[in-house]
């Protein structure tokens, strides 16, 4: 396999890549272009202090008490300006949607819970659950079907 880049600020961005057949290579690389926006964090307040969150450290983006909320792995909640549905195009395709109001980073989930009450929890790795609504798992349980 080759592997060229050209750095060109003249240039029209554009990536190629010639394969012989679609690979779960080919699927990554592709969602890697297709969802990226030049962005790899946002801003959030606590307090009053804004600081910037990169998305790896975000656990899940959720609403509470009708603001939008980001968790990061410490588990402090820091309030974020922009819709949850804004954020749904911005974020990168490891973020995914687990329920109507949250996002979720799944590189950290550690694990999925069963509920008394016959639902499923996101356990984060900072300790915050959130519900996973059926319709979401049936979709998560159908993506790592072909794992």
């Amino acid at each position: 396999m080759k592997y060229k880049l050209i750095i060109d600020k003249n240039a029209e961005e554009e990536i190629i890549a010639i394969v012989h057949a679609p690979s779960s290579l080919t699927q990554k690389i592709e969602d890697l272009v297709c969802n990226f926006s030049g962005a790899d964090s946002i801003m959030g307040d606590k307090d009053g202090e804004k600081r910037k969150l990169s998305f790896d450290e975000i656990e899940c983006i959720t609403i509470i008490d009708r603001k939008v909320i980001a968790i990061d792995n410490n588990g402090n909640h820091y309030r974020i300006q922009e819709r949850l549905r804004d954020l749904e195009n911005v974020l990168p395709s490891y973020f995914i949607r687990i329920n109507k109001s949250t996002l979720a980073n799944e590189h950290r989930i550690l694990k999925f819970d069963a509920v008394f009450s016959g639902g499923v929890d996101a356990v984060f790795t900072c300790g915050y659950r959130e519900y996973v609504s059926r319709r979401c798992f049936a979709q998560i349980r159908r993506r790592y079907e072909g794992v």
